[in-house]
């Protein structure tokens, strides 16, 4: 039996494989099993974002050790989803390596985005209601909600966009270094430094929203719901384009290309 080290990684293009052959086997989901495997992935990912939640809470938020704090707890919603098993909508902008290379069709890949979506928001809205009735947001961890939320609301047009390609291009570079990985410790730790950077760093998460916008409101918050609506739109357009065809196009250029068909 070959001993795998922790250290054993498989090589770059190795990992542009694995992760075409998982864009085409994601898109080959039944449509039931792909809402259950969505939602279970909204309600890691807003585990992740409660747990950051009350860390922030009681400390100034531009404090940036209390960030990189938060973005560590934070890491728990991807560690869940790549370690678990989940859809997570923004890991999945790297189908479109499949999708470019004709492996997986059009029809077939917007398929799989739209119902990973949905299922990202019902996980997500269904924890927040959950934390709502738990009370643990009657405290101070409900005022933090409401900041969070707020200020994310008050995003531009453009820093809402910009931040949305930035942080998945994190998120598609965490998935990406934790395909590298053989061992599950080594997968933990290849998500845990770009996702606690995109959080550090202020950074906008699709499925994360789905999750802040709804906490705030259970928490009392009055953010209008036109704000999250705009938040989403155009964080949701970044996260598609900082992983989709930034990350995803990049990688499939230098280490696909020679294979795929150009014309």
């Amino acid at each position: 039996m070959k001993n795998t080290s922790f250290l054993d990684a498989h090589t770059p293009a190795h990992i542009a494989e694995l992760i075409e052959v998982a864009g085409v086997n994601k898109a080959k989901l039944p449509a039931a099993q792909m809402l259950v495997l969505a939602g279970l992935a909204g309600v890691f990912i807003g585990f992740g974002t409660a747990a950051y939640t009350m860390v922030m809470t009681g400390v100034d938020p531009s404090f940036g050790p209390a960030r990189l704090l938060g973005g560590i707890v934070f890491a728990l919603g991807l560690i869940l989803v790549v370690v678990g098993g989940a859809e997570l909508f923004t890991g999945n902008a790297l189908m479109v390596m499949a999708a470019v290379d004709k492996r997986i069709s059009v029809r077939r890949l917007v398929r799989n985005w739209v119902l990973v979506y949905l299922g990202n928001l019902m996980g997500a809205m269904a924890l927040a209601l959950c934390f709502g009735l738990s009370g643990i947001l009657d405290q101070p961890m409900g005022e933090t909600a409401v900041r969070i939320a707020d200020a994310k609301g008050a995003l531009s047009l453009s820093e809402a966009f910009v931040r949305g390609i930035l942080c998945n291009a994190l998120v598609c570079l965490a998935i990406w270094l934790a395909c590298a990985a053989r061992t599950a410790a080594g997968k933990i730790l290849a998500i845990l430094w770009p996702i606690s950077a995109f959080v550090l760093m202020g950074l906008e998460h699709s499925v994360a929203n789905m999750y802040f916008f709804p906490q705030a409101w259970a928490a009392g918050g009055t953010l209008p719901m036109s704000a999250a609506l705009f938040n989403m739109l155009w964080v949701t357009i970044g996260n598609v384009v900082g992983g989709g065809l930034g990350v995803a196009l990049a990688y499939r250029f230098a280490y696909l290309g020679t294979n795929a068909d150009l014309s």
